[in-house]
């Protein structure tokens, strides 16, 4: 039985989607505050467990749930006792930003199979993560397309000298920092290959989504900074690469469609028939490969900064990003204000501690507070 965390969001609606082609049932799902979807998700797959972060949206879902036997509940209480449900073998964790942190925790200390779409759970605390999994024989499983396609490429074993991680360029791929200038909200949110969230979509425009990717490959697949890298592949068809002792290269290629990763951390070790249509390589485009932009882009080189400097950098990187996209989200900076934000939080917080889950937490909310100061 599977608990879907965001269940809401685009991740979380495609998860239920593969889930219900695949006859896998679900035994709890949990959102923020969108009550009519969850009502409707609860309606259609009857959960055991219905959780809202939110207490008023919580309120609401109850009442609009009484006639079932959906038990309701709120806050991260219920998000970590979703996490955790007995009944539950399988755990998908797509909640935004930090809040997933908690619950992903509870699920690995519960032994479930996390199939992990929140990347900011491994680019905040992942070296706690990777070793309270190692410690409880938890297996962990990538969502994000990129990871998903390392962890293929990284079956057929040997020695793996370095990890490459593909970048679409996102909508503003050749832009210039002048040009970047006066973008607006409406044109960072027209990804040219992938449909996504809004948060992770203006990530992709500003490719700090990748320099989150690049921390969490570095926590997933234990590797060093200096062996991994990112290319620019605007075609989104390469999702990622290895590159062996040999020098030998394998690379993971598909359609840019979100059910093909989401079906194979549910179903690995087995493959089965996806929702997602087939690549067809007599149709594929060339496939180009450039270096990235970070002068343009000066979110990827903090990204790669934090993820070398260690401590609770990358929680901070972390933290005030999500801050200042979604000051941006609402109008209220410019696009090109986002990096500024970030570098201003890095360079008054930098070298905090992260020996515990608490001083990463810590970090995170000092980061925010100091972004919304800022902003």
């Amino acid at each position: 039985m599977l608990t879907v965390l965001g269940s809401t969001g685009s991740i979380g609606r495609q998860t239920l989607e593969v889930a219900s082609s695949l006859g896998i049932p679900v035994c709890a799902l949990a959102a923020g505050s969108s009550v009519k979807l969850m009502e409707e998700q609860c309606r259609a797959f009857s959960p055991r467990l219905a959780v809202m972060y939110d207490e008023n949206a919580a309120r609401a879902l109850k009442t609009a749930l009484a006639d079932t036997d959906i038990r309701v509940a709120s806050g991260m209480a219920g998000l970590i006792e979703a996490a955790s449900l007995p009944r539950a073998s399988a755990v998908l964790a797509a909640m935004s930003g930090a809040i997933g942190l908690r619950p992903a925790l509870a699920a690995i200390e519960a032994g479930k199979r996390l199939a992990l779409a929140n990347k900011e759970t491994l680019v905040c605390a992942g070296e706690l993560v990777m070793a309270a999994a190692e410690k409880r024989g938890t297996e962990i499983l990538p969502v994000d397309s990129e990871h998903s396609a390392l962890f293929q490429c990284l079956q057929a074993g040997g020695d793996a000298e370095e990890l490459i991680i593909t970048a679409s360029g996102g909508p503003f791929l050749g832009y210039t920092a002048r040009q970047l200038e006066n973008v607006t909200v409406a044109d960072a949110l027209k990804h040219p290959n992938w449909s996504m969230g809004a948060k992770i979509t203006v990530d992709s425009a500003t490719m700090m989504n990748k320099g989150l990717e690049f921390i969490e490959a570095m926590r997933l697949f234990r590797m060093p900074a200096d062996k991994i890298s990112i290319l620019v592949h605007p075609q989104s068809i390469v999702h990622s690469m290895v590159r062996f002792a040999d020098g030998a290269v394998i690379a993971q290629l598909g359609t840019p469609d979100m059910r093909l990763p989401i079906q194979l951390a549910l179903t690995w070790p087995e493959r089965v028939k996806s929702l997602a249509p087939s690549l067809d390589l007599t149709r594929t485009p060339p496939l180009t490969f450039l270096e990235p932009d970070t002068a343009a882009f000066p979110c990827l080189a903090l990204a790669l900064g934090a993820a070398r400097s260690g401590g609770a950098d990358c929680a901070v990187l972390n933290a005030a990003n999500e801050t200042a996209v979604h000051a941006f989200l609402r109008g209220e900076i410019k696009f090109t204000r986002i990096p500024a934000v970030v570098e201003a939080a890095l360079t008054a917080l930098g070298g905090m501690k992260a020996d515990t889950l608490d001083d990463i937490l810590s970090a995170d909310a000092a980061a925010r507070r100091f972004a919304e100061d800022c902003i």
